[in-house]
């Protein structure tokens, strides 16, 4: 007769509880209530849409509960007012990676959940939303779902990372390829200068892969591919469009000029060579002959004319309103070019080596690749 071994059976007994517990605890522990109540906002509240303003909408709701006692997970969901949330607009998880009974969303986030359920710019719409608690495998909805009216501002929801212009009446042609780029000035706010000629001009954004097509109609910025050069001739724009209100301005450059401050005028015009390239080579510069000397200071006068046909000047100089003569070891920040204010001698740079009688290579650079500058080369 073999010998009894009753720590194997007292092991195999503990095993066989343990089991037991485990099956039961996974039970129990999926085992949760839906959400008791929507308590914010409530029903049928309605937002005026200000993404600028950073101001924020909180959602709220009462506990689920778990049989067990432990963590319950939410999320809360988003669709039309028609919708049954099978397949929702939008899903998040609330506060605290779901812990939380609230969910902050900002008048941004909203108002790209809006542009989700098809509400345009400038116009209402309804959104609805409720609650699913979750437990291991286990959701449940929420009793209960809440709709709300979003007025979306004039604008677009979601701007692009990068824009750029293309179309048979621009620089590059219509080879998407060959697009050229604008210059972020700020959040969804671009800029460009670039030639035009007849022909189509649109707007491209491939940030997503998909391209999303926008064109300027006035001063205002549509989606769409049906945009069209504003001349017929070639001529130079500068092309601003911001996003966030869905404005748009189209100014023709009409003339880049050396401004020499001296002699309180241009002293020569710069032909547009293309893409935000303005350049001339060997052009004589004589200094202004003052009784204690040679005045050197100059800047850049912009001649341009807006969409109603009225010019206006814009002078483009220093960052500084008194500078020093440039040396070779001027740091690259002394050549930025920013807007500055009509008078004639604040704001203007010097040449680093004396000019008299000689001839110069100027090039004044409006481009989207960095700080927008300029060179001056003394033959």
């Amino acid at each position: 007769m073999k010998k009894f071994s009753w720590p194997l059976v007292l092991l195999l007994f503990v095993m066989g509880l343990l089991s037991g517990c485990d099956k039961d605890d996974d039970k129990l522990n999926e085992t949760i209530t839906p959400v008791s109540n929507l308590i914010s906002p409530a029903a049928n509240t309605f937002v005026r849409l200000d993404p600028p303003s950073n101001a924020a909408v909180t959602f709220e709701w009462g506990q689920a509960r778990s049989a067990d006692g432990t963590l319950v997970l939410y999320e809360v969901l988003f669709d039309k007012e028609d919708g049954d949330f099978s397949k929702p607009l939008y899903s998040t998880t609330s506060g605290t990676n779901g812990l939380e009974t609230k969910l902050v969303l900002t008048h941004g986030d909203l108002n790209k959940i809006a542009n989700l359920a098809g509400i345009k710019s400038s116009a209402q719409g309804k959104l609805k939303w409720t609650v699913n608690a979750s437990k291991g495998l286990n959701v449940v909805p929420a009793a209960e779902s809440r709709v709300m009216t979003l007025e979306r501002p004039a604008g677009f929801a979601t701007a692009p990372g990068k824009l750029y212009i293309t179309g048979s009446g621009t620089e590059g042609g219509a080879n998407i390829s060959q697009a050229v780029p604008f210059k972020s000035t700020s959040s969804g706010v671009f800029e460009i200068y670039t030639r035009l000629s007849a022909g189509d001009v649109k707007l491209i954004d491939q940030t997503t892969g998909t391209p999303t097509y926008y064109y300027i109609d006035g001063a205002k910025l549509l989606e769409g591919n049906q945009g069209t050069s504003p001349t017929t001739t070639p001529k130079v724009y500068l092309i601003k469009v911001d996003f966030n209100n869905a404005a748009a301005s189209m100014t023709e450059i009409q003339s880049v000029g050396l401004w020499f401050a001296p002699e309180n005028k241009v002293l020569v015009t710069i032909p547009y060579v293309g893409k935000g390239l303005w350049k001339i080579e060997n052009t004589p510069i004589e200094f202004h002959q003052e009784s204690w000397g040679r005045d050197e200071r100059y800047k850049f006068l912009f001649t341009q004319k807006n969409a109603a046909g009225t010019s206006s000047k814009q002078y483009f100089g220093s960052t500084n309103s008194d500078n020093q003569r440039a040396t070779a070891s001027s740091p690259a920040a002394y050549f930025y070019l920013v807007p500055g204010p009509d008078v004639q001698y604040d704001y203007s740079f010097k040449f680093q080596t004396e000019a008299d009688k000689k001839s110069v290579d100027i090039t004044v650079k409006m481009q989207p690749d960095g700080p927008y500058t300029h060179q001056i080369v003394v033959r």
